[in-house]
């Protein structure tokens, strides 16, 4: 009787297959971005609230032609009017680009696939940037659309009454009203939860803050400088001072980066279940 002896020549299939299969770090950047960008609106509440911006934007392009003076019809008011809505929603779409990783159940997948929770955060406030950006620049065009229907039907020159750079300013204060809701949400991580934080500190604190101001001369002094709100409210006006740009640092920091660095944080440690 003799035995055979099998010499292998080569590695099984499966291993071979093992070894080539794509790890986390071949997944590109740009390709996150565009899944992440994705997932922003294709949820049915993504959806709607960007249907509810354009519809906003509509109305209140119509409210201005419709109720405004003739001496009001102006591309700022316009640019004001359509960009009220986006004001208001986009940092709720913020917010809920990273909540829903918790509140869907979608994380699990997520950093399955890139287990680099960094880079999937990172992609998440690029892509609320962008749409920020994007978002102020759709609603400065319609603006300019509504100025120029607005003068026709009045029978006057249009008037454009805003600055190429309180345009910027006003888009970097849209911006960061954008990250003030995606903060909440990298610090929260539940959709309502969330939402009650960003409708209590964009419309609670506010108006306090504006009546403490009112009654307290000692606050009234203070406020530029905790305050965020009120700190970005001179975007608005373009032509920043150095002590504004300052005053919007430092309340920045207390109210923007240091809750978004604790919320980074917490996401990274955080069990995903």
């Amino acid at each position: 009787m003799t035995a055979t002896t099998l010499t292998p020549t080569e590695r099984p299939a499966s291993s071979a297959a093992a070894q080539r299969r794509p790890t986390h770090s071949a997944i590109p950047t740009g390709r996150l971005l565009k899944v992440e960008l994705r997932k922003m609106f294709n949820t049915r509440s993504g959806m709607w609230l960007m249907c509810s911006i354009g519809i906003l934007a509509i109305l209140a392009t119509a409210a201005v032609l419709v109720f405004a003076p003739e001496a009001d019809l102006t591309y700022d008011n316009f640019g004001a009017a359509v960009g009220m809505p986006m004001v208001i929603i986009l940092p709720i779409i913020a917010a809920l680009s990273v909540t829903s990783e918790w509140s869907q159940r979608s994380g699990l997948t997520t950093f399955t696939l890139v287990p680099h929770r960094g880079r999937v955060i990172t992609a998440k406030l690029v892509v609320a940037i962008a749409v920020g950006v994007a978002a102020m620049v759709v609603a400065l065009a319609v603006g300019a659309l509504g100025n120029l229907l607005g003068a026709a039907i009045a029978g006057i020159d249009p008037v454009w009454d805003l600055a190429f750079g309180q345009a910027l300013t006003i888009t970097l204060a849209t911006v960061l009203n954008m990250l003030i809701g995606f903060m909440l949400g990298v610090l929260i991580r539940n959709s309502p939860g969330a939402m009650v934080a960003y409708f209590v500190y964009n419309f609670a604190l506010a108006p306090l803050a504006m009546l403490l101001a009112s009654s307290q001369k000692w606050f009234r002094d203070l406020q530029p400088w905790v305050d965020f709100n009120f700190a970005q409210g001179a975007l608005f006006e373009g032509g920043l001072t150095g002590t504004q740009w300052a005053q919007l640092g430092v309340t920045g920091l207390f109210w923007l980066a240091i809750p978004l660095a604790i919320g980074l944080l917490l996401v990274r440690r955080s069990e995903v279940k």
